[in-house]
């Protein structure tokens, strides 16, 4: 579904995936950011195993609970794991390596 994989930065890779938020914002005027355009079919792709990275992934486990705790909502923060998984997929893919767990 992004045959562009692995030639793009972190941001275009989010653009094209529709996980980069946009500002709604005029004047003084300041609203709610939001996700849109992109490739709708990825972005339904990403959200399942955006959800099991959220409770299995130790590492992007960590992101989403600290993602709840500073009060961010449920759907945001999962969102926000769609967006690291495809810019991590593109750095991964860019960088012609495999994934590893970060270890302390």
């Amino acid at each position: 579904m992004m045959p562009e994989l692995g030639h793009l930065n972190r941001k275009q890779a989010a653009s094209l995936a529709g996980l980069a938020p946009v500002t709604r914002q005029s004047g003084r005027w300041r609203g709610k950011a939001f996700i849109q355009g992109g490739r709708s079919a990825l972005r339904q792709a990403l959200y399942m195993p955006a959800v099991v990275a959220c409770r299995f992934n130790p590492d992007l486990k960590a992101k989403y609970n600290e993602l709840i705790r500073s009060g961010k909502p449920p759907k945001l923060a999962i969102i926000a794991i769609m967006r690291k998984l495809i810019v991590l997929a593109n750095a991964l893919i860019r960088d012609r390596r495999f994934w590893q767990a970060y270890r302390t």
